[in-house]
């Protein structure tokens, strides 16, 4: 797929290659979004009972295995074509856009950041939606946090060649919560990438599911841990 495939703007530095960019996920990443999730949910069940709320998450789970990514927005819309007559659902929508994102963000995340940023560019490559995932990072501060570098694609890991254009880089290094997504991306860049697994979140926790997949070249237990990380574990020039 090509670049013009991307869901929101980014800034770049035209036709500077860089000897490193450290490439960033997002949800359960830098951002709690499984304790976000539960809000939502305890939110539902709290305003309209727990009935509703176990509609919204079967329709909320069969969005995601049909788009691939979590499109809460989109469930809500679904959910509220069952349910026309209840002005009470506008209220959620106002509820997921206001949310606190800024609370999520895991301790140390923005420290990270800043580290790693005297090594090389830094940049957020995330899926989502072109909607509520932009929302997300905007109101987190994620978004300034990267000067405005944010990618957010349907299957990012299809995109390998649009990210290369927005930030060609000698090497890569890629962290994220998902192994699956590491695994693909290192079949696509293979030595210009270095993969780092943040074990945080529910995808991180399911040891049966990422067993199916090879280990990412540095595992850590939480993002604040990159704190003591070391220039000399990426390549590159010094």
């Amino acid at each position: 797929m090509s670049a013009k495939n991307v869901k929101t703007k980014v800034r770049t530095e035209s036709g500077k290659t860089h000897d490193l960019v450290f490439l960033f996920d997002v949800d359960n990443t830098l951002l709690d979004n499984d304790r976000m999730q539960n809000d939502l949910f305890r939110h539902m069940q709290r305003e309209f009972g727990k009935q509703a709320r176990d509609r919204y998450l079967a329709i909320f789970e069969q969005l995601r295995s049909e788009l691939g990514y979590a499109d809460y927005l989109g469930a809500l819309e679904r959910y509220r074509i069952e349910n026309l007559h209840d002005p009470r659902l506008l209220h959620v929508a106002n509820w997921l856009v206001d949310y606190p994102f800024g609370d999520r963000v895991y301790p140390h995340a923005f420290q990270v950041i800043q580290r790693v940023r005297r090594w090389g560019q830094v940049a957020i490559l995330s899926d989502g939606d072109a909607v509520f995932q932009p929302r997300k990072v905007e109101r987190s501060g994620l978004w300034e946090a990267f000067g405005g570098h944010v990618l957010i694609f349907i299957h990012k890991e299809q995109e390998l060649a649009a990210v290369e254009h927005f930030f060609p880089a000698r090497h890569y290094v890629m962290f994220d919560d998902k192994l699956r997504l590491l695994q693909a991306i290192k079949d696509v860049w293979q030595h210009r990438v270095t993969t780092v697994f943040v074990q945080q979140g529910h995808y991180a926790r399911d040891k049966k599911g990422n067993a199916k997949y090879r280990p990412a070249d540095i595992s850590v237990r939480r993002i604040a841990d990159l704190l003591d990380i070391k220039r000399e574990t990426f390549p590159g020039v010094a």
